[in-house]
């Protein structure tokens, strides 16, 4: 008896470990980045047409080498854990820190260690306003500079690795590639924030980008006739995150767009050679920033028309069709039911 508690508890820690690191934590970070980095790419493209160079000021303040980009970090992961006020404001210092030393995973570990330490001491003095703050900035900035370099080295090597085994094997890798970056990004985990963190580029950036817009894309038409107007924009710009609660209760739901992914990703490598950059390859069609990221990536050595077709064909229209075409075949097996769609919306 004690055993089987023993393991329970076991494995209760891990799981809270995993939700509030591996789940909360990404989920937050993407959160940062999105108001940040990724907002970045977006204003630098709006900037190149006519009449809008203006923003382009605005993109240079949050692009990749600026600190406001690690402190957007620190303060979404530490709000995401839901801290006391002084180490939200704190982890703004100990995310642009971590940031400057280890890119956006050293803001990570810098903005996760020093919101746990300023945790532990809030509320425990009667000078908060000085204990707090120092407490979250020194340890979070420590391991941002000793702990966030390392991992942000082996991170970045494994990406490197992913990138050139792409280009060598683009076949199996492009199916790989796509079916797990996109479902990453269904499931409660920030595909965003793993491709940024691995410095994903390249074909396999464009693999990944097509895995994910099958996911967005695929969901939302496969889910019209039950979700409407409403869940073809909430899930095809927001997040096909929305339809975890349904995949839990009916798994096989989750088929016909992994199987779209895994056709379009060789395409996307082999056949067509797309690449995209680390910022739009794990956001699919949410924003439209995987398109951007896209248009970045390939609009210098890819006449605009061609571009765009290869744009709208992989990433939204091929998405579509694929996914429609298999969740009819499970519809027909019976395997599937319009209802196992429904979101509350």
């Amino acid at each position: 008896m004690n055993n089987k508690s023993e393991i329970n508890s076991g494995s209760n820690f891990f799981k809270n470990i995993l939700n509030r690191y591996f789940i909360t934590g990404l989920s937050f970070m993407a959160l940062g980045l999105f108001s940040s980095l990724i907002i970045g790419l977006i204003l630098s493209q709006l900037s190149q047409i006519p009449y809008l160079g203006f923003l382009k000021e605005f993109s240079a303040i949050i692009g990749a080498k600026s600190p406001v980009v690690g402190a957007a970090i620190g303060c979404a992961i530490a709000y995401g854990f839901k801290m006391p006020p002084l180490v939200i404001f704190s982890s703004v210092a100990t995310g642009a820190f971590g940031y400057s030393l280890g890119g956006p995973v050293g803001a990570f570990v810098a903005a996760v260690v020093g919101a746990e330490f300023g945790n532990l001491v809030s509320g425990k003095t009667k000078v908060d306003i000085v204990v707090v703050p120092m407490t979250t900035i020194i340890l979070g900035s420590l391991a941002g500079k000793f702990v966030g370099p390392p991992i942000s080295e082996f991170m970045l090597y494994l990406g490197n690795v992913i990138d050139v085994t792409t280009k060598l094997h683009p076949i199996p890798m492009g199916i790989l590639v796509a079916a797990l970056m996109g479902m990453f990004l269904t499931a409660p985990i920030s595909s965003a924030a793993i491709a940024i963190s691995l410095g994903m580029d390249g074909l396999a950036a464009g693999a990944a980008t097509v895995g994910c817009c099958a996911q967005m894309v695929g969901f939302a038409v496969m889910s019209y006739r039950v979700n409407g107007v409403g869940g073809l924009i909430s899930q095809g710009l927001g997040t096909s995150m929305l339809q975890v609660p349904n995949i839990v209760k009916k798994p096989q739901i989750w088929i016909p767009p992994i199987l779209a992914g895994a056709i379009l990703g060789p395409i996307s490598t082999y056949v067509l050679q797309m690449t995209n950059n680390k910022l739009g390859a794990g956001m699919g069609t949410s924003g439209l920033v995987g398109q951007f990221g896209t248009w970045a990536s390939m609009s210098s050595t890819t006449p605009p028309g061609q571009l765009l077709a290869m744009i709208l064909i992989m990433q939204i229209i091929a998405p579509a069709l694929l996914t429609l075409g298999f969740y009819y075949i499970m519809k027909k097996m019976n395997w599937i039911k319009d209802e196992y769609l429904a979101l509350d919306l």
